[in-house]
Order: structure tokens, then C-alpha cells, then sequence
């Protein structure tokens, strides 16, 4: 279906992980006035209609994967299970229920509890600012006596955590820069560079509003049973909190003692 320029103008200024969910919801106000074209008015129409009905829209919580799924290239591991377990993980729990009786008056989306992963260390999708954020990780290690000194690492890291030293084939790996993103391994041609971990960061309590935090993390790099443990571990500790009015995750964590949430813990490592 076309679009007018004002209609795709209103559109690009909404956040771009929703997009083309208004863009579907805007044609499908179009077509239901039995327009051929998208006009601005069109917008505006289902956009009332979407505030108005918002509550009904509205269940309990929001998990969102970044385009990692879809063949990214920078994707460091496949997260499609820990996604089914954790949706399963999150079905369970009945939300809706628990935001019915925390929240005074209708429930909008901003309410909901969020989860989302990003497969590399780009996090696209944003996972600094929400309740609970994965980032797909994987952590290199140097086998001795296999670097040739090429230096296909130093050239492919972004965070110069690769060098050369000067007159000489020798890598140093600096570790206090590296973010995990495993670019470093596909590059090498060698195989000295090898995986020695692959899993997924963890970060928690993040949030925007009038006071805007981002996710604390946790130490170490999990594997997926790890994360389902601390996910379903913070929930419940969230959930069963007992005061009567709601309030964001992140907020819970300033009230209460973090560290319970640790793997080392919660008997994870």
C-alpha cells in the first residue's frame, strides 16, 4: 500500500523496534476505511485507537530478541532456545495478574515487564535499559605457540583490545577491553584465537522515566540454564515483594540487596 510523505514522516519518528508493527496497524485502519493510500489522517486515527485500547492490549510482560535471529552477521551464538524457555518461563508467571493488583487505574504498556536479548555485544534492540537484558558473549583465549602474527585480530577489533608488539609478530590480548564480541575468532586464520567460553551476559534493573538507569551486570559470562535460573530467581523475588503499588524492577533492585541475585549465589558457579 503507498504511502503520503507526511504518513511516513509521523512514522520514522516512533522508535525503530516498533515500526513496522504502527505501519501494520496504520494499514489496517486504511484499509477498514477502504483507502488505497496511507494518508496522515490515517495515523492519527489508529493512533487513538491504539491509546484507547491499550489496556486490552496490555499482557503482563514484553520479550523481544534483536535481528540477530535473521542472519546478522554479527551474531555471536544462536539464542533461539533460551528465547522459547524463557517466553514458556514468562508465560508462567501470570503477570497481567500481578500488574492488575500493583497498578492504580489502566495499564499501559510502559507497565509491562520487559526482557529482551541482543545476540553480540552491538545490542541493537537495546538491552541496557530494560528490566532484565541478555547480550549474547563470547570470550577468546590465546593458545600459545599457534599465533603466527598476522595481525587479523588487531586489524578486525573495534576495541583495540589486539596489539602487535613493535618489531615483532607477538599479539598481546588486552582483556580489560574486550567486549566478547567473538569478531576476533572468526578473523584469525590460524585457530590460535579459540572460544573459551560462549554464553550471554546478564544485566538487570535497567530503566528510562524521570530517573533513567542502565542494567547493573552481573560477573562472568552464563550459559542458558544460568540465565533461565536468574531470570525465574529475579521474577519471583520481584513479583512476591510485599508493597501495594507498583513499581519498575530497577527500582525493586535499589530497594533490596543485588547480590542475591549473583550466580556464585545462587549456587550457579
Amino acid at each position: 500500500m503507498e504511502w503520503s510523505r507526511e504518513a511516513s514522516d509521523a512514522v520514522s519518528r516512533a522508535p525503530f523496534f516498533v515500526r513496522k508493527r504502527i505501519r501494520k496497524r496504520v494499514e489496517e485502519e486504511a484499509r477498514r476505511q477502504g483507502a488505497r493510500a496511507v494518508s496522515l489522517a490515517h495515523v492519527r486515527a489508529a493512533q487513538q485507537k491504539y491509546l484507547q485500547s491499550m489496556e486490552r492490549e496490555v499482557k503482563g510482560y514484553r520479550l523481544e530478541a534483536c535481528f540477530g535471529q535473521s542472519g546478522c552477521p554479527n551474531r555471536v551464538l544462536d539464542s533461539t532456545s533460551l528465547m522459547d524457555r524463557l517466553k514458556r518461563l514468562l508465560d508462567a508467571k501470570d503477570f497481567l495478574a500481578f500488574l492488575k493488583s500493583r497498578v492504580e487505574g489502566p495499564l499501559k504498556f510502559h507497565h509491562e515487564f520487559r526482557v529482551i536479548l541482543a545476540d553480540c555485544p552491538n545490542a541493537c534492540s537495546r538491552p541496557q535499559i530494560v528490566d532484565i537484558g541478555i547480550i549474547g558473549a563470547q570470550k577468546p583465549t590465546l593458545a600459545e605457540g599457534e599465533c603466527t602474527g598476522c595481525g587479523a585480530c588487531v586489524e578486525v577489533c573495534q576495541e583495540g583490545a589486539f596489539s602487535l608488539e613493535p618489531g615483532s609478530f607477538i599479539v598481546n590480548w588486552h582483556r580489560e577491553r574486550c567486549v566478547y564480541c567473538g569478531q576476533c575468532l572468526a578473523a584469525c586464520p590460524s585457530g590460535a584465537l579459540q572460544a573459551q567460553v560462549t554464553g550471554y551476559r546478564l544485566l538487570l534493573g535497567g530503566k528510562l522515566g524521570r530517573h533513567p538507569q542502565l542494567g547493573r551486570e552481573l560477573p562472568g559470562i552464563l550459559d542458558e540454564d544460568q540465565v533461565v535460573r536468574v531470570v525465574e530467581r529475579c521474577v519471583d523475588a520481584y513479583m512476591a515483594e510485599p508493597v501495594d503499588r507498583f513499581s519498575r524492577f530497577g527500582e525493586f533492585l535499589n530497594r533490596t540487596d543485588w547480590e542475591k541475585f549473583l550466580p556464585n549465589t545462587l549456587g550457579l558457579t
